[in-house]
């Protein structure tokens, strides 16, 4: 038996540490893609120049932005309007066949977690980017990393397994929440999420 305080004993914990760090995130998540490849960046750029509420509504509660609806997206691609094999596909798949697109959401919220879109882009005046980075003028859709216990994107932990972040949309823990509303002077109480 290597004793506690032994180099092996050392070694041997740093090695399994590494491992563990390195494997962890490999085993817990599985990497989704989306059914459709969509650019924000043609729909937001001066080509189209969409913006953000144009596609992603507030529901009754303001809680959630949504995704749109297969009736929005019909209203410009009733037939193929570019030249990417990916709006044929979508045009073909969903379109044609009335058929909603099941996007897998990366910022989709606990169900114990009430956040309300409208009160923080309308009241509060934050903009979009502020959360969600630059995801508003992406190119392509990055996959979509699913937690396998909870259903959930790793888009609410963070992309880094120690939860340290340099950017606000780096991950969406009821932390950052508490910390937002503190740097701004609003209060927290529980039940103003937790419904």
């Amino acid at each position: 038996m290597i004793k506690k305080g032994s180099p092996g004993f050392w070694s041997g914990f740093g090695v399994a540490l590494v491992i563990g760090w390195l494997a962890f995130p490999r085993i817990l998540y599985r990497s989704l893609e989306q059914p459709v490849q969509f650019s924000h960046a043609i729909h937001t750029g001066e080509t189209v120049g969409m913006t953000c509420d144009g596609c992603h509504t507030f529901s009754n509660d303001g809680r959630f932005a949504g995704i749109p609806t297969l009736v929005q997206c019909a209203g410009c691609h009733a037939d193929v309007v570019g030249e990417t094999e990916a709006e044929e596909h979508f045009v073909k798949e969903y379109i044609k066949q009335r058929r909603e697109v099941p996007w897998h959401v990366y910022a989709r919220q606990p169900d114990n977690a009430h956040f309300s879109h409208a009160d923080h882009v309308n009241v509060g005046g934050i903009v979009c980017e502020r959360c969600h980075g630059s995801h508003g003028t992406s190119g392509s859709l990055r996959p979509f990393e699913e937690n396998r216990i909870s259903g959930y994107s790793r888009d609410i932990w963070g992309a880094n397994i120690s939860g340290v972040k340099s950017n606000a949309w780096e991950g969406m823990k009821m932390n950052d929440c508490v910390a937002c509303h503190n740097e701004n002077n609003h209060r927290s109480a529980c039940l103003d999420c937790h419904k």
